[in-house]
């Protein structure tokens, strides 16, 4: 890799030209003129460059797009649709239209990179314009021409011309709201851009580029913006794809309907081929072509639509894009995951008639869809990766997830139920009378929210009426040993306990049971999980209009009060009522007068003998016994009253950072409603490599009945609010960095724990915090991102900044 630095800021002809005409001869912004020389030889600048020094994408120009510009341009809610994250994305330009829009009567069409279009022609019909100039390419045109026509070069140099303030908070004209008024100008709208909204060049309200990353897209730019040659596969992935397109493309009906069940649950994941680079991932796609022939993908809304050709072919493709942290779920292949699925779906003596088809409604009912294929092969393949299809949903095809996520609470645990608990019949029997029940309302687009409400509501009453009878009839089975109905992933699986924690808007899923007991708890069994993906991941549509993401939200509640009700039924039957109303003072303090709900399974004893008062405690510590190792190490940050609980294997200074820090979880209540949901700490270690946390805020609710706004005054118990502090990082959004030297850790608690208005936060944020203003914001944002790929190499992905506080 070439490697810039100031020293060689003006080492080539074409470079010295640049800069003479854009900086000042390398003096800086103050030296830059208010328009391109017009007597610049710049004819005669290209001819004297040496083609072998042009930028390189992957090189030069990538590197500098990642970690400076993908960081708010690599998703669905990048400003005007404007994605970063590949040369693809930059080629292709900006759109006004936005893809978040919560009351569009009707939907839009999807504008799906790679997917929705593959020309610039294709992309220009949709609405996207040039941000590089429609010229980049033409080799007959000069680089001042170039440089005139870019909006992405006069947004950079906007910057550079009008740098922000280094100290303090940003001027009120720079607004951070994820809703703010776009911009989304074109060449001929520039003047009117830098007269109107000096302040909004790129990095947008962050420091300046330095002047080496600068020069680099400068010149990138003004050379006419050449762009990459195609990835390569490695051999070790070649191998692979070639087995697994074989195993998921099979002739006979059986694998056939199974190849359809894999395809309609993995097609979000970014699949990674056991034994190849940390950072190569591939699509699983419908396409046109069968292997061996050039890729055609067949472009559907969602998965289980119909791909309108009688014959396609399963096939895996390579992902090109920069890797983001919020769309990244990662799912790894390898020849023992394709020996599971033999077990699995090939193995068992069942046979598949017809094959279904794509009509709706039925092609959005699993249940109906793969009747043929056993449930516990079903449940079994979704438990052996529980929490990449938790995180579908919580990840999910959406970058903004308020209104699913909005359903959650903030912070949550989740288990299984053991699949070899119900036998294979009684698993058939449960599904084939109520498949009929089990329809997924997001699949409707329909405006006739109750409408839709009751004819959902009144199908998922007669499916837990069904399964009330069914607990009821086999209660006195589960006495001798009642914990056996929880999974404990086979003393080898962590996906059988997870950790959900909700940032407003966004969230995030960790292997064990962290944090201090929650307020609620979710079990899950397989007709849950399996709605779970459809509602939220499979049927979802961020480009659906007002109605389909409504439907969406109200039948999150629906699925959020089973799992939480699963966990309950293992309470005491006099105490259910009481716990699950003190969870929620609004909608589901009467939620059975509400829905008319049948309560009989508030009324079913417990299996569970408890010797305590605390029933919701000693639950919890009885799951933790069940799953063992499974529930992951113990929380000694969260979960330990004792002052000298450490961690095995630990040094003196990290055994005394971590007995610092954790005095940060005894903070709570109202003081906490200024801090941001999610805070990186990085704290500075003398002569031993500095040390990662973060640090979570947890909200709590009176009710999670709002759909689009989260009311302090009505909904939020603020009283009850907490903090979770964890080791390495965790959240793909954060909203603060604080940095902190070992010898002020104590100053950094106490100071902490004494804030208790803005003003004195202000003030917090002085001393440790790193402002969007701080010069040195770049360098500390570097190095979390370094640390997220070194604790995570196949996991890391670039943080998004969109939403970093101004505070």
């Amino acid at each position: 890799m070439r490697q810039i630095s100031d020293k060689l800021l003006c080492r080539t002809p074409l470079a010295t030209a640049l800069m003479l005409v854009l900086v000042g001869a390398c003096s800086g912004p103050s030296g830059v003129p208010e328009e391109l020389r017009p007597d610049v030889d710049w004819e005669a600048v290209v001819a004297a460059t040496d083609p072998n020094q042009r930028m390189s994408w992957r090189e030069d120009v990538q590197p500098v797009l990642e970690r400076r510009c993908v960081v708010c341009h690599g998703c669905y809610d990048a400003p005007c649709q404007l994605k970063l994250s590949s040369y693809e994305g930059l080629i292709r330009g900006a759109n006004p239209e936005k893809v978040y829009d919560g009351t569009r009567i009707r939907a839009v069409e999807p504008t799906r990179l790679y997917i929705d279009a593959t020309t610039l022609e294709e992309w220009h019909e949709k609405g996207f314009h040039s941000v590089i100039g429609e010229n980049h390419g033409n080799g007959d045109t000069d680089p001042a021409d170039r440089l005139r026509e870019s909006v992405l070069y006069q947004m950079l140099r906007l910057k550079q011309l009008n740098p922000q303030p280094r100290t303090g908070l940003l001027p009120d004209a720079m607004t951070l709201s994820l809703d703010r008024e776009q911009s989304c100008t074109t060449e001929d709208g520039m003047a009117r851009f830098r007269r109107d909204k000096p302040l909004w060049g790129m990095p947008y309200a962050m420091p300046n580029l330095s002047d080496a990353e600068y020069q680099t897209l400068v010149e990138w730019l003004a050379e006419g913006a050449e762009g990459p040659t195609a990835l390569e596969n490695s051999p070790g992935a070649d191998r692979q794809i070639v087995a697994w397109e074989t195993f998921l493309n099979g002739a006979d009906n059986r694998t056939r309907l199974m190849g359809r069940y894999i395809y309609e649950h993995l097609f979000l994941g970014h699949l990674h081929f056991d034994g190849t680079s940390d950072r190569e991932f591939y699509r699983l796609i419908r396409s046109y072509t069968p292997p061996g022939e050039p890729i055609r993908e067949i472009a559907t809304a969602r998965p289980f639509d119909d791909p309108g050709v009688k014959k396609f072919w399963y096939r895996l493709r390579r992902y090109e894009s920069t890797i983001v942290a919020k769309s990244h779920v990662v799912y790894t292949l390898s020849d023992a995951k394709l020996e599971r699925y033999h077990e699995l779906f090939l193995e068992p003596d069942y046979k598949v008639g017809a094959l279904p088809g794509y009509e709706y409604p039925d092609t959005a009912n699993p249940f109906k869809n793969f009747a043929d294929i056993p449930p516990i092969s079903r449940y079994e393949f979704l438990l052996d990766d529980a929490r990449f299809f938790i995180q579908g949903f919580i990840h999910g095809p959406v970058c903004r997830g308020q209104v699913a996520l909005n359903a959650i609470e903030d912070r949550f645990w989740v288990v299984f139920t053991n699949p070899r608990d119900v036998s294979p019949e009684d698993h058939e029997y449960i599904l084939n009378r109520t498949a009929d029940y089990l329809q997924i309302p997001s699949s409707n687009d329909t405006l006739r929210l109750l409408e839709v409400y009751t004819r959902y509501w009144d199908k998922q009453k007669a499916y837990l009426a069904a399964k009330t009878s069914y607990i009821a009839e086999r209660i006195d089975t589960f006495r001798e040993d009642p914990l056996q109905i929880i999974w404990d992933g086979d003393g080898t699986n962590p996906n059988a306990a997870l950790t959900i924690f909700r940032h407003f808007d966004s969230a995030s899923v960790e292997y064990g049971l962290l944090g201090e007991y929650p307020e609620t708890a979710w079990i899950i069994n397989y007709p849950l999980l399996e709605r779970i993906h459809y509602l939220l991941v499979a049927a979802f549509d961020v480009y659906g209009n007002a109605g389909h993401q409504l439907n969406s939200r109200l039948f999150m509640d629906f699925l959020r009060m089973e799992g939480e009700d699963n966990f309950l039924t293992l309470l005491p039957a006099t105490e259910r009522k009481t716990i699950r109303d003190r969870w929620y003072a609004g909608l589901r303090a009467g939620r059975e007068d509400f829905f008319e709900e049948d309560i009989g399974w508030l009324n079913i004893d417990s299996p569970v003998e408890f010797q305590t008062d605390d029933y919701q405690r000693e639950l919890y510590r009885l799951l933790e016994a069940r799953l063992g190792p499974m529930a992951g190490p113990v929380d000694y940050l969260n979960r330990c009253s004792d002052p000298a609980c450490t961690s095995a294997g630990q040094t003196e200074q990290e055994r005394r950072t971590d007995t610092v820090l954790r005095q940060l979880t005894e903070i709570r209540g109202e003081q906490l409603t200024v801090f941001p949901e999610v805070v990186f700490i990085r704290v500075l270690l003398e002569g031993k490599d500095d040390l990662a946390y973060t640090l979570i805020r947890n909200k709590s609710y009176h009710s999670l009945y709002s759909i689009f706004e989260e009311g302090d005054a009505e909904d939020r118990d603020m009283k009850s609010d907490t903090l979770t502090l964890m080791r390495g990082l965790s959240g793909n959004y954060p909203n603060f960095f604080f940095v902190v030297p070992e010898a002020r850790l104590e100053e950094f608690v106490a100071n902490a724990a004494s804030i208790s208005n803005i003003n004195e936060y202000h003030a917090f944020v002085g001393r440790f915090g790193v402002r969007r203003t701080n010069p040195e914001f770049w360098t500390y944002a570097d190095w979390f991102h370094s640390r997220y790929a070194k604790e995570k190499p196949l996991e890391a992905g670039i943080f998004d900044l969109n939403r970093y506080a101004n505070r």
